[in-house]
């Protein structure tokens, strides 16, 4: 094969490490942008906040009238301790030993107790309960447990049971198995349970809802009203109870509907899931990253100053750098000067990116921010990235785990968004908007006739918004409302 060179001319996209920086920052979180900003902080010494003093000599006051002011009550508050201290004959310049013992009316306790002292110990004990995981299900069990006067194998069998023990706090295991596992007779395991399923939360080891809700009322004082009533309906009709077919239910316990309504009230103060109190998520605190305000009938875009720090290049150390010093240090400083410089023009670049977007979102959304949900538009990435003349990709990186503080609450960036669905006007209405409509006639309707989705379907077509009947199922199980059968009530 003869070998020979060939010029080609072409053309492709390459990211320089400031491009690729600039883009990372741009999808942080805020959470993960200051955890970002922090270990620049302690990686790059030409880095600093602008909060940050280069000595540690505090400011000088300008002597401004407050100020001569506050001096002037100082100086009367020393001359007043001065006069008390002639008057009771001390003085202020006194420098002797303090005795060991003093007599005093009053004991320690008395002033510092547990819940006044603020360090220390209790501090700290503070902080740990802040910080501590929620107790889960199984453990809660295990404390009574322990509490409970019993054998050491009937403590083993309760830790299987526990163990056992669904999210939901339902058995999830079979006795016979079970039995046969710990090399015990099945009554023995059945005694066990009866003691775990009277421990707190009450119905925690029941087999199904049937059992839980009657252990909870089996709790219940004997004197209380409709107790009896309550047990024949969880106990033989919990079928018709869940199908809310109060005419049947009525028909079968030949009660009339007040009365029903009152062992409904009853049955309705019990859990039929006691485990869900234990073992759940902690709340997720969200800082906005845009704040949006009313101001002179007009709609004002802010970044959040608590989620923008000020960073500066720390001028002492760039004045150590020398041009012509080719020195292993003065290359150390001029290196983590030039990435200082592109770290701040990256963030630089992040808050100006996400001010025009947020900026944008509200000019579109301004009927949202003016008129509710109800008034929500039709938007996509692209109508965002057409106006202000970014690529789409960098619009879905800004509004991804953005959140925007607005009169209305707290919502992500992505919430503005969404698809379009046609009307009678010629219009697009929002799946956001129809979404706000559902709920509005949702919790509008009446408890006893409650909507059905061809109803709501109708009910939205008369408003000139043609949405299919499947679509309303879709959007209601989506925003977690039960069915119209599941919604039924007489209370």
């Amino acid at each position: 094969m003869k070998q020979s060179l060939q010029l080609k001319l072409g053309t492709q996209l390459t990211m320089t490490p400031q491009l690729q920086q600039a883009i990372r920052l741009l999808q942080l979180s805020t959470l993960d942008l200051q955890q970002e900003i922090q270990s620049a902080l302690d990686s790059n010494p030409l880095l600093e906040s602008d909060f940050e003093e280069h000595t540690g000599e505090a400011p000088q006051e300008q002597n401004t009238p407050a100020t001569s002011e506050r001096q002037e009550r100082e100086a009367a508050n020393a001359d007043s301790v001065r006069e008390a201290q002639a008057e009771a004959g001390v003085d202020g310049d006194w420098n002797g030993e303090i005795p060991d013992d003093l007599p005093v009316d009053t004991r320690w306790d008395d002033i510092y107790t547990n819940s006044s002292y603020s360090g220390g110990e209790a501090e700290e004990y503070a902080l740990e309960q802040r910080n501590a995981v929620s107790e889960s299900l199984q453990d809660h069990l295990l404390w009574q447990l322990n509490l409970t006067p019993l054998t050491e194998g009937d403590k083993l069998i309760g830790e299987a049971l526990i163990d056992a023990i669904a999210p939901n706090g339902f058995l999830d295991a079979d006795l016979d198995e079970l039995a046969a596992a710990l090399n015990v007779e099945t009554d023995e395991v059945l005694a066990v349970l009866k003691t775990i399923q009277h421990l707190e939360p009450v119905g925690c080891g029941a087999r199904d809802l049937r059992e839980s809700l009657l252990l909870q009322l089996r709790q219940l004082p004997e004197q209380t009203p409709w107790l009896a009533q309550a047990q024949a309906i969880v106990g033989q009709h919990l079928d018709l109870l869940g199908k809310r077919d109060f005419r049947q239910l009525s028909r079968r316990t030949r009660l009339s509907e007040i009365q029903l309504g009152e062992v409904m009230r009853l049955i309705q103060t019990l859990t039929p899931y006691p485990g869900e109190a234990f073992g759940g998520e902690e709340p997720q605190y969200v800082v906005p990253d845009v704040i949006v305000s009313r101001r002179e009938q007009r709609w004002v875009v802010e970044l959040n100053p608590e989620t923008t720090p000020k960073l500066r290049i720390n001028d002492t150390y760039a004045a150590l750098i020398k041009r012509a010093d080719n020195s292993n240090e003065n290359n150390y400083l001029r290196d983590n000067l030039q990435e200082a410089r592109w770290f701040l023009k990256s963030l630089q670049s992040r808050h100006e990116t996400l001010l025009k977007v947020a900026s944008c979102i509200v000019d579109k959304q301004r009927g949202f921010f003016e008129q509710g949900p109800e008034a929500m538009k039709p938007m996509v990435l692209a109508n965002i990235a057409e106006t202000i003349g970014m690529h789409e990709s960098t619009i879905s990186r800004v509004t991804t785990q953005k959140y925007m503080l607005t009169p209305r609450g707290v919502f992500e960036l992505k919430y503005f968004f969404s698809s379009h669905v046609s009307t009678d006007s010629g219009e697009d209405a929002s799946s956001t908007a129809i979404r706000a409509l559902i709920r509005k006639l949702v919790d509008a309707e009446q408890p006893r006739k409650p909507l059905s989705d061809n109803k709501i379907t109708q009910e939205l077509d008369a408003q000139g918004i043609k949405v299919a009947r499947r679509t309303v199922a879709k959007y209601r199980e989506s925003m977690g409302i039960p069915s119209s059968s599941e919604r039924k009530r007489l209370v």
